[in-house]
């Protein structure tokens, strides 16, 4: 008998256990949703020094890695969560969740966590997120965007460039060179927000409803391109 209640009993912890870390998993990826509305917010407040009204009107996907933390000593490494999401014909794609992971040579001395932004800017850099684990090459993948109001920039890095990177760093936002990153599906956070796991094709695809706390990065998202294609508009009046 004392057996079969210390079974119990062990059974019963596991799954308080497990049930309290799925409610933390579900606490983090929601505050990470927050906080990526809160680096776009910062965006779209400082247009002169932020991303082009042309880019985020040709982009295709947005993905928002706050605090990617890079650093160590020798070897450097980068590693964040994110929230990514992309244009579908009724707008944009629910939310689905990304780890961002990859090491880099060189002396590199300290810790330093930033805020990243990649712009998915063509077809072939969409196929790609869409395969649910890419690497950025740098060989016409991923690319340092231009900051501004508007890019001076030839069209060739707009077309031809997969992705465009962004980093913000004590409020100041610039070009990141992300080579050698890889960006996959963060399958634990996608689980605490949907409640099973559900393909990262499909999400970002449109197939999937937006859950409800996922709402207010989706609207974020909307309000900055509506922002971008009104000003662009604008200036091309002028």
């Amino acid at each position: 008998m004392k057996k079969v209640m210390s079974l119990l009993l062990m059974s019963l912890i596991g799954l308080v256990g497990t049930f309290a870390f799925a409610g933390s998993d579900r606490e983090d990826t929601v505050d990470r949703l927050q906080k990526s509305v809160d680096v776009l917010q910062s965006i779209m407040s400082t247009p002169d020094k932020g991303i082009p009204e042309e880019v985020l009107n040709g982009a295709k996907c947005m993905v928002i890695v706050p605090n990617l933390i890079k650093g160590g000593f020798i070897f450097g490494a980068k590693h964040g969560r994110g929230v990514a999401t992309c244009r579908t014909p009724e707008g944009w794609s629910a939310p689905a969740f990304i780890s961002v992971g990859g090491g880099s040579w060189g002396l590199q001395i300290g810790i330093e966590g930033v805020d990243l932004v990649m712009l998915v800017m063509n077809d072939r850099g969409l196929q790609h997120l869409l395969s649910s684990k890419f690497e950025m090459t740098g060989e016409g993948s991923v690319a340092a965007g231009p900051v501004g109001r508007h890019t001076s920039a030839g069209t060739d890095i707009l077309l031809n460039t997969e992705v465009l990177t962004y980093s913000r760093s004590k409020g100041v936002f610039a070009g990141l060179t992300l080579e050698g990153a890889v960006v996959e599906q963060d399958n634990d956070s996608t689980r605490a927000i949907y409640g099973e796991h559900v393909m990262f094709r499909n999400i970002l695809s449109g197939t999937v409803p937006t859950p409800a706390s996922g709402e207010a990065f989706v609207a974020a998202v909307s309000e900055a391109g509506h922002q971008a294609h009104i000003a662009e508009a604008r200036e091309d009046n002028k």
